[in-house]
Order: C-alpha cells, then structure tokens, then sequence
C-alpha cells in the first residue's frame, strides 16, 4: 500500500458523501460531483496498484 491507495479511497469516500448529500436534496450536480470524485479515486487507487507492481517487480529483478 502507498500514498496513491489511501489518497484513492479518501477520494472515493468524498465522492460518496457527497453523492448521498446530492441525492437527499435532490443536488443533481452533487450527485455528479460524488460519482466523479469516486472515479478519481477509484483511477489514484489504480495508479497506486500500478506503483506497487513496478516496485515489486525491481526489487525482484533489479531492473523495470
């Protein structure tokens, strides 16, 4: 786990506040805001994954 993965599902559980917020007012453009933000974070937590796949296989090989 690095940075990117708690940084992602901080994103994601913004997002899903806020699209639960949106919801029960009735906020449409929060609803979008919420399900953006936990597209963002769902893609930082892919990067993270990305992160630790390229650093587990360096320090396994010793090159990329």
């Amino acid at each position: 786990m690095n940075k990117d993965h708690v940084k992602g599902e901080a994103e994601k559980l913004k997002g899903k506040v806020n699209e639960a917020v949106g919801k029960m007012r009735g906020d449409t453009a929060q609803e979008l805001k919420g399900d953006l933000q936990q597209g963002a974070g769902e893609a930082r937590k892919r990067v993270g994954d990305v992160k630790d796949a390229l650093r587990h296989d360096t320090d396994r090989t010793g090159k990329i």
